[in-house]
């Protein structure tokens, strides 16, 4: 069959090598894809936001099978607009991407239906949610509604910060539009667990959970980036935790969902804070997360395409997702100075070990050399019996890859060792 995959990161550099694996593929597609991305699947140059293009393209070569794993493109409705031609796909349809590309939606939705997350107030008119804050303590959560690379989310600590992330989002227009609505919320405590799930919409399949770990510098100091690294499974996250969250947060959404005639299809992330009041969802995703992805899917001992097929087909329910019974540490090597200014162009040397998982983000080819071309260059994942293990591990094979201004954080796991 021949396979496309929408994106050209390190998820879905992650989702391309799971897949290979699957002997029925026998030719894949990344639109666009990246440069180390091209070692393992053709890169088309289409972009991911490119609808009719993407559609045209899947028409003309005769893709069997299309995999979208960014936001926008699921928020824009690529899955109906590639359905409407006849071609299958996981992921949402943009009635279902709502839940991520509507955080009033969403918030919204777990009020109706009773599904534990932070209290909150919405606001489309920032006279409104200055006067708001005025009555309320800080710290609080400032979110701009709509899609913002997974920035669009300000911890204000003092009220004087909450009233500049709300004039920031809604007057300056720091996200562009998807600050034109916020969610002022309260500020949750607490460890956070990511869960990826697997759903068909009637049934879910949660995968291995994981820690990501946002903030750009050690010991979760400076700006939230879109992760410097994740591990799984994250020790938090216990087998009675798992039994509340599925009672309470993963089939009470799907079925919500399905409620409201949004019937969801695909991976469903669930952001959730284990407060000292039970597990709280403090966001969803309608997609893979990344770097989740890149530490969760080297644990799948089963075939990801047929996984994903059952998942189209409304089938989860007949279909094995095993996963081994090991951990993983995913580390990002980035360009200093992301989130913010940074300089690319370097080449990219070394090697790891087999047994590591090499994913790239932000890469450009050259002839047979790849140089940088992004803040998150790439990312190694590595495995182990126990979680020391995989990050020693993950630790030592980046040592083997070089690259001018490299930059990582020294504390991936670290917490989660202290578990």
């Amino acid at each position: 069959m021949k396979v496309m995959v929408v994106g050209g990161g390190g998820r879905e550099h992650a989702i391309i090598k799971a897949l290979k694996k699957s002997p029925e593929i026998e030719k894949l597609y990344a639109l666009p894809g990246n440069g180390g991305i091209s070692r393992d699947a053709e890169c088309v140059n289409i972009g991911a936001k490119d609808i009719d293009g993407i559609v045209e393209f899947a028409k003309n070569t005769g893709i069997d099978y299309a995999v979208v794993a960014p936001d926008d493109p699921l928020v824009l409705g690529a899955v109906d607009a590639l359905n409407a031609v006849g071609i299958e796909c996981f992921g949402p349809t943009k009635a279902a991407a709502i839940i991520e590309g509507s955080k009033v939606f969403s918030k919204n939705l777990m009020k109706k239906y009773s599904i534990p997350t932070a209290a909150y107030e919405t606001f489309d008119d920032m006279d409104s949610a200055i006067a708001y804050l005025n009555t309320i303590p800080a710290p609080v959560v400032v979110k701009a509604d709509g899609l913002a690379l997974g920035k669009g989310v300000i911890i204000a600590q003092t009220r004087d910060e909450a009233i500049e992330a709300v004039r920031s989002m809604m007057a300056d227009k720091l996200f562009g539009e998807s600050g034109s609505r916020v969610v002022i919320e309260e500020f949750l405590e607490g460890p956070e667990v990511s869960v990826l799930a697997f759903t068909d919409g009637n049934t879910l399949v949660p995968m291995v959970s994981s820690m990501d770990h946002k903030r750009a510098g050690d010991n979760d100091t400076g700006l939230n980036t879109g992760g410097m690294g994740a591990i799984a499974p994250n020790p938090y996250y216990t087998a009675d935790i798992a039994a509340e969250c599925m009672d309470k947060i993963f089939m009470p959404t799907v079925n919500a969902m399905k409620a409201e005639g949004r019937t969801f299809k695909g991976c469903l992330y669930f952001g959730l804070m284990l407060t000292a009041n039970g597990p709280k969802v403090i966001e969803y995703n309608c997609r893979f997360g990344d770097p989740e992805t890149q530490a969760v899917l080297p644990l799948l001992e089963s075939d990801l395409f047929t996984v994903m097929r059952a998942v189209s087909a409304g089938k989860l329910s007949e279909t094995e997702v095993k996963f081994a019974d090991k951990h993983s540490c995913t580390l990002v090597l980035a360009s200093n100075g992301y989130p913010g200014k940074y300089d690319t162009g370097f080449e990219i040397s070394g090697e790891c070990d087999t047994n590591a998982s090499v994913y790239i983000a932000g890469a450009k080819r050259e002839g047979e050399k790849l140089y940088t071309a992004g803040g998150r260059v790439l990312a190694v994942s590595c495995i182990g019996d126990t979680l020391k293990d995989a990050v020693d591990a993950s630790y030592r094979e980046a040592e083997k890859i070089s690259f001018e201004n490299k930059y990582f954080r020294h504390d991936i796991g670290a917490r989660a060792l202290k578990a």
